[in-house]
């Protein structure tokens, strides 16, 4: 055994090789790019040829090779050995399945070496083809516990948000939670009771409205994140009650003219006088403005209108006390958000799903039974027009292949099937073409604050269900803690689900029917018989199929 430097392009491939699946593009411009920044660490393994040759087999290191060939290296070191009486063949075998990469910890723990050495966070980064993020993640486990780091050793990682949680905490805190929350044998750690139980509130000077000056006067002193992005401001403190104050006196001096500062409700906006209305668009003289602080301390206003006074009209009645309505599962715009996730699941389905032909065009006749389908007699262009024209030659003839036809159809559906709860609307077909696409599996995780906040607090808690997260008194309290869950979990609501009720398909189908006339024919009943010059059932079903064909 003897090392030797060659042209990575002299090497010839071992046809005994284990690996033969081609690894991903990704992969190799990654291990291209480390060649390129810090060389081959480990040099490949070859062996002369059996047949007498002059070249050399790679028994260990093919992907080595073309990563060196990729970076433009004339030469590399390589371990001549002698050739193997399988041809190599166990040999690649266990060089292949013997390995394991390094955890999260030993990669941290190199990379402060890295660091000790000179090394700075965007050197490392471009050598390994990592992002400054990325690197900057793994150092923030200089700061934790080291009973947890043998967890996070073993694979078990919190995600980033709770890590920075973590590692933003003294040790002595650290020890504390990790007491409370470690897990038992077996069981994997709830990083986020562990993040939960040492995170403190962080109000940052980007969402402030005040000057420095007020800060000051509040005693507020700001901490800077080294960990944050450095295009962002990424000042905070933990003192929420003078940050909330401060910001307060910023809106107490600056609030406009018939203006008024007001609390959250429930549902995460303002409280306002009651039967005001929001207003979206152009406001009014008369118009009113409310600011409120929002969950994350940031100043908000709105604009609303008050009622018009009425002048009274007899008697205001019996007097009796009306139940307040109950509040829906799902609020309008969220069945508004529902509709645009169903018909955007729907598209993308239609267009990577697999789907047979005849499927295709069961759909197709589907599809122009929906409630939002019009034919204009005498139009200039419609929006199906542009995929018609690409089936139809100068001559006015039919000329396609079967791809453009499916191509064309695809696009008809995209243009005609939809959820969205507006003019668009397809009703129940669109869920029946969904159902049958799988359109489900193209839904976006729902699990975000911006459509829990479209939820009851029955649906919430029913959201809680099938998960860990325990239902809390406060209705944010459990939307928060089922935003932090659906963070790596996806989420799709029961009603954005495309499978269509059994009773509303029944009525469709019944309501569409088609009912024979027992009457038709002629005036006394009875049905013409076809003449010998008529074409026959069969003789237009065989044209049709002639034509398909």
């Amino acid at each position: 055994m003897h090392i030797i430097r060659i042209d990575p392009r002299a090497l010839k491939d071992n046809p005994d090789d284990a690996r033969k699946s081609k690894s991903t593009p990704q992969g190799d411009a990654l291990l291209a790019a480390t060649i390129k920044a810090v060389g081959i660490i480990q040099p490949p393994v070859v062996s002369p040829e059996a047949d007498g040759g002059n070249g050399f087999i790679i028994q260990a290191g093919h992907r080595r090779a073309r990563g060196a060939i990729a970076a433009e290296l004339e030469e590399i070191e390589v371990i001549v050995t002698d050739p193997a009486d399988d041809g190599g063949a166990m040999r690649s075998m266990v060089e292949n399945i013997a390995r394991e990469p390094l955890n999260p910890v030993d990669q941290w723990r190199a990379i402060e070496r890295l660091v000790a050495l000179g090394w700075t966070e965007e050197g490392i980064a471009a050598a390994l083809s990592l992002s400054v993020r990325q690197i900057r993640k793994l150092r923030l486990l200089a700061n934790v516990l080291p009973a947890m780091l043998d967890r996070m050793a073993k694979g078990d990682m919190p995600d980033e948000r709770q890590l920075r949680t973590i590692a933003a905490a003294s040790i002595a805190e650290q020890r504390q939670v990790w007491k409370a929350h470690k897990p038992k044998r077996n069981e994997t750690t709830s990083w986020w009771s562990v993040a939960n139980g040492l995170s403190k509130t962080r109000m940052y000077a980007r969402d402030a409205s005040f000057d420095d000056e007020l800060a000051q006067a509040y005693g507020i002193a700001w901490v800077e994140d080294l960990f944050a992005p450095a295009d962002e401001d990424s000042r905070y403190t933990t003192d929420v009650e003078a940050f909330l104050g401060a910001q307060q006196e910023w809106m107490t001096d600056n609030l406009p003219k018939n203006g008024m500062i007001t609390e959250l409700n429930g549902w995460n906006g303002p409280e306002l006088p009651k039967k005001a209305e929001r207003v979206y668009g152009k406001p009014k003289k008369s118009d009113c403005t409310a600011m409120y602080l929002d969950r994350e301390g940031k100043v908000q206003s709105v604009v609303y209108r008050l009622p018009e006074p009425r002048a009274a009209k007899g008697n205001a009645g019996d007097g009796g006390a009306v139940a307040p309505a109950q509040r829906p599962d799902v609020t309008r715009k969220g069945q508004d958000m529902i509709g645009d996730f169903r018909t955007d699941a729907l598209h993308e389905a239609l267009q990577r799903a697999p789907i047979e032909d005849d499927t295709l065009m069961a759909l197709l006749v589907i599809a122009f039974a929906g409630q939002n389908v019009r034919v204009d007699s005498g139009s200039f262009r419609s929006q199906i027009a542009p995929h018609a024209v690409n089936l139809v030659d100068e001559t006015g003839n039919l000329a396609f292949d079967k791809d453009t036809l499916r191509i064309a159809v695809r696009s008809v559906l995209i243009e005609v099937l939809s959820c969205r709860r507006n003019m668009s609307n397809s009703g129940i077909v669109s869920w029946i073409a969904g159902a049958v696409l799988g359109a489900d599996g193209f839904l976006p995780n729902m699990g975000t604050e911006d459509f829990l906040l479209c939820l009851s607090r029955q649906a919430l808690e029913a959201a809680c269900a099938d998960t860990s997260v325990l239902p809390r008194n406060k209705v944010r309290e459990t939307r928060a803690a089922l935003v932090e869950h659906f963070q790596e979990e996806r989420f799709v609501h029961g009603s954005a689900l495309f499978a269509p009720e059994a009773n509303e398909l029944a009525d469709w189908k019944a309501h569409n029917e088609i009912v024979e006339d027992e009457d038709a024919g002629d005036a006394d009943g009875s049905v013409d018989e076809p003449d010998e010059g008529d074409i026959e059932p069969d003789a237009v079903s065989e044209g049709f199929r002639e034509a398909a064909e």
